[in-house]
């Protein structure tokens, strides 16, 4: 590689300097700019109000029509039996010859029949195509001090899963800083599942390693290369391993392991070696435990998830997601440096393989913790702290702007470029848009209180009616939530189900302290330059 793909530490270069700035002065001119138009002319503020609250008028209802098209597609990928597609593909000639006569339409979204005819017509079909029987699935669960409440169903989880036991690694990476608390609940969980699958793995990762921040990151990557010499000592082929990462409080789908399986082995070995497999996260393992304004984010983050399955051109790795080790190897795992070593591993992917690097979506769920705290106040505290993390994707435009707009480039331009521009709109609409959206209105009123035109008067009335008309996909978000909830725990009674639709008043509240401070916050700490290198890890609280 002509570029390193290493986020820089210390000094940066002024022009990584200006991208570190970039989005976090976007997002404050953004708002700037409609007090500055307004005092010199209402009119063209209320033009560049009546413009931004449009184009988020006309997301929203895209974003209405996805969310519904994302969760039919969910339901029915849900439904398909990837383990007998895998077998399937063992004998493909057989399968062919027993399916392909029948309606597509059977196999719901699924072009299972045209993959198994696409295998059948290469002439190098055994050698370019892997079985999934030959695969082996390496699961790494990055811990730091989680009870065993929490981790223990996650490994059961995995144990549930229709992929079998017998070529499942299981890799359980714990913090040293987590002190004997963790080692004495991992050393318990080893003595529980140690004959579970094929393998059962503690690897503690030290504290203090040169070069690395403290966070999950730095974790993965010191299980991954145990991992990889386990795979060595026991002659297990690398490029028939995929790598599935998961927090502690993560559920894997039943059907997760099998799909991911399949969608590596009908893929050539080039193209397979150079995508990861993406799941649908939701945010719904304890939303009846959780309170009103964390099951509202909660169902928002899920929902975002959702969404970003209908559109694979533009999807990104978020939290859990499953990549081949061969890969992995081959660009030194994961960032040591930085706390958001998920969304950031498909930038570096994409950069290592040259821009020939996609994310292929796994339409099937991943359920994990809203959070929860041990009072309320802690936990409207924890939950900022968790986005404000999840913000700090921002600092990725310097990163992708540094190897785009650079001598050196390897990936080509327009491309990138257009992924550039929408990963600078995601964070800044994510900053700007509540605040101009809820008191916008009123500006060009207020910074011309003189001489108050019918323009500016009229424009709170204008704002109003959109908004209005955007509550439409609020209704669409309500009815998606209440088809997305588990089953209701015995402990609670019918009217919980009524609070979980009052709840939804809370979102204009919550676009503002939540989505739009975090958003803030992250952007002015990349902003100053007072960087965020410590991952804050979410407790996590089981309710009994």
């Amino acid at each position: 590689m002509g570029l390193s793909l290493e986020i820089p530490r210390g000094k940066r270069t002024r022009k990584y300097r200006f991208l570190e700035i970039l989005p976090g002065a976007i997002s404050y001119i953004g708002v700037i700019l409609l007090f500055v138009l307004s005092y010199f002319n209402p009119i063209l503020g209320a033009i560049y109000l009546i413009a931004i609250i449009s184009a988020t008028l006309v997301k929203a209802v895209g974003i209405a029509a996805r969310t519904y098209g994302g969760f039919k597609t969910m339901k029915a990928a849900e439904k398909v039996d990837w383990r007998g597609r895998c077998e399937d593909l063992e004998d493909a000639h057989a399968a062919y010859e027993r399916l392909h006569r029948k309606n597509l339409e059977e196999y719901n979204f699924s072009d299972h029949v045209l993959n198994l005819k696409k295998i059948l017509s290469d002439p190098e079909a055994k050698e370019k195509y892997l079985r999934p029987s030959e695969v082996y699935q390496a699961v790494i669960m990055a811990a730091y001090n989680e009870g065993i409440d929490t981790m223990k169903p996650s490994i059961e989880a995995v144990r549930d899963t229709t992929f079998p036991n017998e070529r499942i690694i299981f890799v359980l990476g714990y913090e040293e800083r987590g002190g004997e608390e963790i080692e004495k609940t991992v050393q318990e969980l080893k003595k529980l599942f140690k004959d579970t699958f094929k393998e059962f793995i503690l690897i503690k990762h030290p504290d203090g390693l040169k070069g690395e921040i403290k966070g999950k990151g730095p974790n993965l990557c010191y299980a991954g290369k145990e991992l990889s010499k386990y795979c060595v000592q026991k002659h297990i082929n690398r490029e028939k391993v995929i790598v599935t990462t998961i927090d502690s409080d993560n559920r894997l789908s039943e059907k997760y392991l099998d799909a991911v399986a399949y969608e590596f082995c009908v893929r050539d070995p080039h193209t397979r070696q150079r995508r990861s497999y993406q799941p649908i996260c939701v945010f719904t393992n304890n939303i009846w435990d959780a309170a009103a304004p964390m099951r509202v984010i909660a169902f928002s983050n899920s929902f975002f998830n959702v969404i970003q399955t209908m559109r694979p051109h533009i999807l990104r790795n978020f939290a859990s997601h499953s990549q081949p080790l061969a890969a992995l190897e081959d660009m030194d795992y994961w960032s040591k440096r930085t706390i958001v070593e998920d969304g950031h591993q498909f930038w570096r992917s994409y950069f290592f393989f040259k821009g020939d690097y996609d994310v292929v979506p796994i339409r099937v769920s991943i359920g994990q913790d809203a959070v929860i705290n041990d009072t309320l106040l802690e936990t409207l505290k924890a939950q900022f702290v968790q986005l404000r993390r999840w913000d700090y994707g921002a600092s990725d435009v310097a990163y992708v702007g540094n190897l785009l707009f650079n001598k050196k480039r390897e990936v080509p331009f327009w491309k990138t470029f257009s992924k550039f521009v929408r990963l600078i709109d995601t964070h800044v609409t994510g900053a700007m848009i509540a605040p101009i959206v809820a008191f916008g209105g009123w500006v060009p009123m207020i910074m011309n209180l003189s001489d108050r035109g019918m323009t500016a008067f009229n424009l709170p009335m204008v704002v109003s009616v959109v908004q209005t008309i955007a509550s439409i996909g609020i209704l669409v978000t309500i009815l998606m939530s209440l088809q997305m909830l588990p089953a209701r725990p015995k402990r609670y009674k019918k009217i919980k189900g009524v609070v979980m639709v009052l709840q939804w008043i809370l979102s204009p509240v919550i676009a503002l302290g939540y989505t739009s401070a975090a958003a803030y916050y992250s952007q002015t700490r990349l902003l100053t330059g007072h960087y965020m290198e410590t991952f804050d890890v979410t407790k996590k609280v089981v309710r009994k």
